[in-house]
């Protein structure tokens, strides 16, 4: 079984300080993606209104809990794409990631500020993609 390989070149800009990679070699398991997630409850109602570094942990706790669904963990999140409306909320952010992902298992990512999300009260939606090592996936029923 293959483990997980993080890539870090030092001719390219450095990744260290910020909870990422360079690049991530996926190990053995079952590769997940996952639908962007924002900071929604389970009844559409927008959490933290104003605040794009509590939406960014919103946003963890939904994929954290779609992942544990299927015997994940944020630990297993090999790709994070970050779509965010503000540019003056990149620290709060980065920040928020950097309380939720440790630099050993930060994933390969990618910024991109838009111009709106779905809800015009949603500042960041993270889409994810991860890899749950076979031995703790396990199918989920609803």
């Amino acid at each position: 079984m293959s483990a997980r390989v993080n890539i870090n070149c030092s001719d390219v800009w450095s990744s260290t300080g910020f909870p990422m990679n360079q690049g991530v070699v996926e190990p053995d398991g079952r590769r997940i993606h996952l639908t962007g997630q924002v900071a929604w409850d389970a009844a559409f109602n927008v959490l933290h209104k104003g605040d794009a570094g509590a939406q960014t942990h919103a946003a963890l706790d939904n994929i954290e809990k779609v992942l544990a669904a299927a015997g994940g963990t944020l630990d297993d999140v090999v790709s994070l794409t970050t779509y965010f409306v503000r540019a003056d909320d990149k620290a709060a952010i980065t920040a928020a990631r950097k309380d939720r992902f440790q630099q050993a298992f930060g994933p390969a990512a990618t910024g991109i500020q838009v111009a709106g999300l779905w809800d015009p009260d949603l500042l960041v939606e993270l889409a994810a993609i991860a890899v749950i090592p076979h031995d703790r996936f396990h199918e989920h029923k609803d």
